[in-house]
């Protein structure tokens, strides 16, 4: 029984943290596009390409500020693998097969409308991925109309998007790879496997090593933020650290939560999402790149889950969350096209034309705010479920 009100805990402090953070990543993200339409605009942009030491202050952010957040979603996966919502494979199974759908779909889509050309194919995954801060965001505007299993859903499939991010990333998203330091960043993760190993239960050892592999994989051509999943599969998630009662893994998620969800994300939010509007048309909207990924986040997540859950029930491999009507799944569909902060990363990696990633924001923008609003609506319109009164009394 202990363990069962612990699990709840745990699944509350973490839907409120990330409910939390992504209504600051909104505010965040707003304050960027009214700083790059304002007078302050040139001292905007010169900031983030200002040089710091060997990186630019805009790297900074995106390659080591940001393996903090990766660190976070690796940590997350392996806790809900290990222990959590995703521990069995009748938990995995609705959430997973809506989640491939969310990522098929969306790829799809952009493909079809921006595939033609060689230059923007490498856009297929911005809209892949679905932002669980901002979604969890959404959803905690209609308090408890929304029902706990839903907001459980939504987490858990945002959560195996994020793991198929990561492995996207990794595979083709890295470039001029260099085989020296890849060998040095192995040697790394072998050490990290071997602490593991023996027993090591203290953060320090794997912190330290954890920050050499971020390095050594940066020097290597791979994308450096991996380096923050890669430490925390292999950081221990059970056993006792120093001073603390829990295991290494939930000390350190506990750690991170706070910093991550109101710091790391909304500064990068804010350093990514600020685009100039000035000659912006409906034409530049309907251009093949910010039409194919607002198109793959909206409509392209929306047939993707929505399909997929359909499919499941249907066939009854699967049931729906308990209390969770249709139209409240068609809402958090729709919902699931929220991609900001993983789409503006996939999109900041897959185009090195500034011009093409002020397309991509565009897009993003745009599919996101659609998305979020339709979802929100769908989710305000249905009726207040029996299980959503439950767990709000």
């Amino acid at each position: 029984m202990q363990a069962i009100h612990r699990g709840r805990d745990l699944i509350g402090e973490f839907l409120a943290s990330e409910a939390a953070g992504g209504l600051i990543l909104m505010g965040a993200a707003a304050l960027a596009l009214i700083v790059a339409n304002s007078p302050l605009s040139g001292v905007y942009f010169d900031a983030l390409h200002a040089y710091v030491g060997p990186l630019s202050v805009h790297h900074w952010i995106n390659d080591a500020l940001m393996a903090l957040f990766f660190l976070l979603v690796g940590l997350e996966i392996k806790r809900e693998f290990v222990e959590g919502e995703l521990s069995t494979w009748a938990s995995r199974i609705l959430p997973g097969v809506c989640a491939a759908g969310g990522v098929a779909a969306p790829a799809l889509i952009y493909l079809l409308i921006a595939g033609s050309d060689p230059a923007t194919q490498r856009g297929w995954a911005i809209p892949a991925a679905t932002d669980i801060a901002f979604a969890l965001g959404v959803l905690s505007l209609l308090g408890s109309r929304v029902p706990l299993s839903l907001k459980v859903f939504l987490a858990t499939l945002a959560i195996i998007d994020d793991l198929v991010a990561v492995i996207i990333i990794a595979l083709f998203y890295t470039s001029d790879l260099s085989l020296g330091y890849l060998g040095l960043a192995a040697g790394f993760v072998a050490g990290l496997i071997v602490m593991n190993r023996v027993g090591i239960k203290s953060l320090a050892p794997y912190l330290i090593t954890g920050a050499a592999l971020w390095w050594a994989i940066l020097e290597s051509g791979v994308h450096a933020t991996l380096a923050g999943v890669i430490l925390a599969l292999t950081i221990p998630i059970h056993g006792k650290t120093r001073g603390g009662g829990q295991g290494p893994l939930h000390t350190l998620e506990h750690a991170l939560h706070v910093p991550v969800a109101f710091v790391v994300v909304p500064i990068f939010g804010f350093a990514n999402a600020g685009v100039s509007f000035a000659g912006v048309t409906p034409d530049v909207l309907l251009e093949a790149v910010p039409l194919g990924v607002a198109a793959g986040l909206f409509a392209g997540k929306l047939l993707g889950v929505f399909g997929a859950a359909a499919i499941m029930v249907l066939t009854r491999v699967a049931r729906l969350p308990e209390g969770v009507s249709w139209l409240q799944m068609l809402g958090v569909s729709m919902l699931c096209g929220i991609g900001f902060t993983m789409s503006l990363f996939i999109g900041m990696l897959a185009f090195d034309d500034p011009h093409l990633q002020d397309r991509v924001k565009l897009g993003v923008i745009m599919g996101s705010v659609l998305a979020g609003v339709g979802g929100y609506l769908l989710l305000r319109l249905s009726p207040r479920s029996t299980a959503a009164v439950t767990s709000a009394a």
